[in-house]
């Protein structure tokens, strides 16, 4: 049985609308808001043959509790929840090698929302996170994610080193972001089958995931900036992945 949840916001929304219109069961629009940007994507749902409801903003702030949603609302199935035991069937019935991400204690909705948009963008096949003291797919990581959290299988683990021992029993490299690492990212081999490996917020990586990483890597950093916010820094690691998978 597949759950429902929310997204809230105008590009978040127009997203959804665009690459995921067969997800969403209803559109909840601002009944006080008749200008151009609304009218626009009340018949973008429209055209997609989705229901449109026009409710009051006090409505819609109950419905988004406390989120901005800029008179936006759309109701969305998540048809697939996935767990620890779905991703040897992902692995193996994937025709090239796997790309994944691991996300290591991420807690900022925001940052997480972001990954998720970055990992699509990349062709990501998995983003794996721990189940605990990590943050979950809610409202507002579908909302900064842009449609991503619907596209990109989200897989939280009860036991990360335990994974992330089996990922790399399956033969994928396990290669971690550390600023003390001695290799460069752009030193590193990411092709082949991989898993890029993130630290939390001002935290990094946890002791027991960096002992499981195969290689440590650091990204190099030319001005007066430390580090970047984990959200930049896995872009920047995802596209030199990419990069170097597609032999450009």
């Amino acid at each position: 049985m597949s759950q429902e949840s929310l997204i809230f916001g105008l590009h978040a929304v127009q997203a959804a609308i665009t690459s995921n219109a067969h997800s969403i069961t209803c559109l909840q629009l601002d009944e006080g808001r008749h200008d151009k940007r609304m009218q626009s994507l009340a018949e973008s749902a429209e055209a997609k043959g989705l229901e449109v409801q026009w409710l009051s903003k006090k409505e819609l702030d109950k419905l988004s509790k406390g989120e901005r949603h800029q008179g936006v609302v759309a109701r969305i199935k998540v048809a697939k929840t996935w767990s620890e035991a779905d991703l040897e069937n992902l692995l193996t019935g994937l025709d090239r090698p796997p790309l994944l991400l691991v996300l290591d204690g991420v807690q900022d909705p925001h940052n997480l929302g972001a990954c998720l948009r970055t990992a699509d963008a990349v062709g990501v096949d998995a983003v794996i996170a721990p189940r605990d003291r990590a943050c979950g797919l809610n409202a507002t990581v579908r909302k900064v994610a842009c449609g991503a959290a619907e596209t990109v299988p989200f897989v939280p683990v009860t036991n990360l080193a335990r994974t992330l021992r089996t990922l790399n029993h399956a033969g994928v490299t396990l290669v971690g972001s550390a600023g003390e690492a001695q290799q460069s990212l752009y030193q590193a081999d990411l092709k082949g089958p991989l898993a890029i490996i993130m630290g939390a917020e001002e935290k990094g990586l946890r002791r027991l995931t960096r002992e499981h990483c195969d290689t440590l890597i650091y990204i190099p950093m030319k001005g007066s900036v430390e580090s970047l916010n984990v959200s930049a820094a896995t872009a920047v690691c995802l596209y030199e992945a990419a990069r170097q998978r597609s032999g450009i």
